[in-house]
């Protein structure tokens, strides 16, 4: 026996959870207790005698649920394909109840799919998105916002930083949560540059130095500094106008957002440049290449020094090029002051309007935000994950591609701009009948000056925009 002092306080809180314990004692199985039998009331205090006996664990069976079938959608090759089946069968180890019906396709095939079921009304409950359209969806009224099961805590984000969820946001509310974090890059080839005796670029160099760099390469090496049909694509020309303080699109998307084609001039007149030196691929060169396979593409084959990519596709690029090449990546030139890069959601996880099982759904993306063992499969195919046990975790067995790409995004975290808004509505039918047709193409083909296919450009552009 052993004696302990109670306070009045103490003891009238022990009579409350005593009654409580009467009380639920009709409802659950009977169990060993600590027995307290009074011995002696004071003014001040209460001396109890405790006489403690084993305590007894009882396990509750869990609730049994009604099996059902959750349905998931996403883009992507058989590698990520392999992966994420991987993940969905650890998740379904988890939730027996749950049978997860997948289909994955090529990234056209992808887009065109999901617009047939919405139009029927048969979204999976699940499915990849991406950042230049999840706009469009939202508005349609296509996505569903997952700020409640945030709330729940189905959804953690405990280790997530805020600014990594700010690119799933439309008009506050979440509707995509990032899978992983990617930025824009150039791939440099390490050991082709050592050849030549040329350094690294600097994080900070500027489309001067990229200019003076792919004409040292050509004439040392007598291959292109870099190739790609990229250098004032839709991605490239967004940047240009980042790097000095601009932003291609007005706030409310009704038109361009700068004043200035002059940016967007230089860039023009310096690849021609380039073309006519032979310190860069042409875009008559890139397109009748277009059909290659990466195994075959400049890059690969050790006919440039540079290419363009986003920073999660450098393992697919190391990988094919073999691991006695040497790669690096650094940020795009700046054309102005600031950075030309910032940090974008690689791709989205979203509930549908039509999910039948959104709880599901949300744990489901939950368990791939959060999980280490499954993010090891999915090795960051997806992207950086942006939770940050995660990337601790996973530090032990990247390769070096992988190490590569984790520390670019950790450079990127420190030296980019905020990630901008998405694009409007009305920017698909700009790019896809404006942008390359009647401003890109011809210029690079010599068929009109960069001044000719700005001006062309901004009135097309803005009339279009306008009526979006």
């Amino acid at each position: 026996m052993s004696q302990k002092k109670f306070s009045r306080r103490d003891f009238l809180r022990l009579s409350a959870l005593s009654a409580a314990g009467v009380a639920l004692a009709g409802c659950c199985p009977p169990a060993e207790k600590e027995t307290v039998v009074v011995t002696k009331e004071t003014e001040k205090e209460v001396v109890v005698t405790k006489e403690t006996e084993k305590e007894v664990l009882i396990t509750v069976p869990p609730e049994e649920k009604e099996p059902i079938d959750l349905r998931i959608a996403w883009w992507g090759g058989d590698a990520r394909a392999t992966k994420t089946i991987a993940v969905i069968d650890m998740f379904q180890e988890l939730y027996p109840y749950i049978t997860m019906l997948y289909e994955f396709s090529g990234w056209d095939d992808h887009w065109t799919k999901l617009a047939t079921q919405a139009s029927a009304g048969n979204l999976p409950d699940i499915m990849q998105h991406d950042y230049a359209r999840i706009s469009e969806w939202v508005g349609d009224g296509l996505l569903m916002p997952l700020d409640a099961y945030a709330d729940s805590g189905t959804l953690d984000f405990t280790n997530v930083a805020d600014s990594s969820l700010a690119g799933g946001r439309i008009d506050s509310k979440l509707y995509g949560v990032p899978l992983g974090g990617n930025a824009l890059e150039i791939d440099v080839a390490v050991d082709l540059l050592e050849a030549a005796g040329l350094a690294v670029p600097a994080p900070d160099w500027s489309w001067a130095d990229f200019e003076e760099l792919c004409l040292a390469i050509k004439d040392s090496l007598g291959i292109w500094g870099y190739a790609g049909n990229s250098l004032f694509h839709d991605h490239m020309w967004k940047q240009v106008y980042m790097s000095v303080d601009e932003w291609v699109f007005s706030d409310d998307g009704k038109a361009l957002g700068y004043d200035d084609d002059q940016p967007a001039i230089d860039q023009l007149n310096m690849m021609l440049r380039l073309y006519d030196a032979g310190g860069i691929q042409t875009l008559e060169e890139a397109t009748a290449r277009s059909g290659e396979t990466v195994e075959q593409s400049p890059m690969i084959t050790k006919e440039c020094a540079m290419g363009f990519s986003w920073s999660n596709f450098i393992v697919t690029t190391w990988d094919a090029a073999g691991a006695d090449r040497q790669f690096t990546m650094v940020p795009i030139p700046r054309a102005g002051d600031l950075p030309a890069i910032y940090p974008k959601p690689s791709m989205f996880f979203s509930l549908t309007r039509d999910a039948v099982h959104p709880e599901e759904g949300a744990m489901f993306i939950d368990f791939f935000t959060n999980s280490t063992p499954a993010n090891a499969i999915l090795m960051a195919d997806r992207g950086v994950p942006i939770a940050s046990h995660v990337k601790e975790g996973m530090k032990g067995f990247l390769t070096p591609a992988q190490a590569l790409m984790f520390d670019y995004m950790a450079q990127v975290d420190k030296d980019s701009q905020p990630v901008p808004p998405p694009d409007p509505a009305g920017w698909a039918d700009v790019r896809n009948n404006v942008f390359y047709p009647e401003f890109h193409d011809p210029v690079l083909y010599s068929m009109i000056t960069p001044e000719e296919g700005a001006a062309t450009f901004r009135e097309m552009a803005n009339s279009i925009l306008a009526a979006s």
